[in-house]
């Protein structure tokens, strides 16, 4: 057995102190439920409420509410994990900045419907309060079908070898799955999952995971460890509106421009028994009147895997709006999208040689969180909702060189 390394957090802390973040780097101080590293997960003794598993026992099966046979047909409300969640991204050579977050993510069952069960994500700092990046400071939803429509079981890659780890008060039977891309500037990345996903079903049996970036584009590491689980009890719940989605259940359109030509694409988003599937397909959007009909083509994550890129791109940005460089100060303006007026602030920048008088102008939402984007999905109320470059002539008049912007969206299901 090699001997086990520092663990991610500690790294994380020193590495903070060198970027100067400042008091933004607090929850990066090492703590019990530190990562693996390729080495197993010991988190004896780890606290819970009382309806936590008992320490070294299986939890006990939960009589089905529905039909089926699979964890997701006898989920319960309340039943819940709870991992440490940590990341931090170091900018390329030369480069300035640096960003850093931890705390705990919590998955838990909201509701349950016969053919639908309704999950909630939250992220909360070591002290238990809101982070401060924008994108990862609210609850969201998902809405997760029971049934699978086909089936979407995600090969495991990397080499695997099998451990008996103690996460969560109890010893399991796993296997960690390990890959190496660093030969070829590509990630490490480091999976440890329950053989037997028992009450783990939530995220497919994940019991740590880490990704260490490796590359030209700059250093960092994301990670999520298993702190604690729990299960609920008999009920149906209430179902949380799709005002604030991860993604699931929903769609949105952003056309596209290029050499005078136009494209409407839309994205839609489903999760189906422990995964979420996407789609991106051009449409016509005054005859695609009802989204989202065919995920046969889908691409497929598990959802664990969705949890972990989530954290890791919520580094960014660390302000709202965020910086553009060689940029004037934002502007409030307003932005049609659909039958709404959404309020945005645009940002005009410089871009390319002086003499060529280009300016890329950005529209982002003034607050991205606020209730006329009510069931945008997440990734899209981050994004810029337009972008568009223009050449600028001496008189000061723009002829568009292109670009994209955010032209309708919604929810697909209840």
């Amino acid at each position: 057995m090699r001997k086990p390394s520092a663990s991610f957090l500690s790294r994380s802390a020193l590495l903070c102190a060198a970027l100067t973040l400042g008091s933004g780097c607090e929850s990066t101080k090492p703590r019990a439920a530190g990562p693996t590293d390729g080495v197993p997960v010991t988190q004896g003794g780890t606290s819970g409420s009382a309806t936590d598993t008992p320490t070294g026992t299986a939890a006990p099966e939960a009589p089905a509410s529905t039909k089926g046979t699979s964890a997701w047909h006898r989920a319960r409300v309340g039943d819940q994990v709870v991992y440490s969640f940590s990341a931090i991204r170091t900018p390329p050579r030369d480069a300035q900045g640096g960003s850093a977050a931890a705390g705990q993510l919590t998955l838990e069952v909201a509701a349950v419907e016969s053919s639908r069960v309704w999950l909630t994500l939250t992220l909360q700092s070591d002290k238990g309060g809101e982070l401060t990046q924008p994108r990862l400071s609210r609850r969201l939803a998902i809405p997760m079908r029971v049934e699978a429509s086909r089936p979407l079981e995600v090969a495991r890659e990397g080499t695997a070898t099998s451990e008996q780890p103690t996460a969560a008060g109890r010893t399991w039977e796993a296997k960690r799955y390990l890959r190496d891309n660093r030969p070829v500037d590509g990630p490490l990345e480091n999976r440890l999952y329950a053989v037997d996903a028992g009450p783990l079903y939530l995220t497919n049996g994940l019991l740590d995971a880490s990704t260490t970036l490796s590359g030209f584009g700059g250093a960092g590491s994301h990670q999520l460890t298993l702190v604690s689980m729990r299960q609920g009890q008999e009920g149906a719940g209430m179902a949380p509106d799709l005002e604030w989605p991860l993604g699931p259940g929903t769609w949105f359109d952003r056309e596209m421009e290029s050499e005078g030509t136009k494209t409407v694409l839309r994205t839609c988003q489903s999760a189906e028994a422990g995964y979420v599937l996407r789609t991106e397909a051009p449409v016509n959007p005054a005859t695609d009147e009802a989204p989202c009909q065919d995920f046969s083509q889908a691409s497929v994550m598990p959802l664990e895997e969705v949890l972990l890129s989530f954290i890791s791109l919520g580094l960014e940005p660390k302000q709202w709006p965020p910086a553009v460089p060689n940029s004037a100060p934002a502007v409030r303006e307003t932005l049609a999208v659909g039958t709404k007026r959404v309020p945005v602030l645009q940002v005009d920048a410089n871009e390319g040689p002086t003499n060529a008088k280009q300016v890329r102008t950005l529209l982002f939402a003034a607050d991205p969180w606020e209730k006329t984007l009510g069931g945008l999905a997440h990734e899209a109320r981050f994004e810029p909702l337009s972008d568009f470059t223009y050449r600028v002539s001496s008189k000061g008049k723009r002829e568009s060189q292109g670009g994209a912007k955010l032209t309708g969206f919604g929810a697909w299901q209840p």
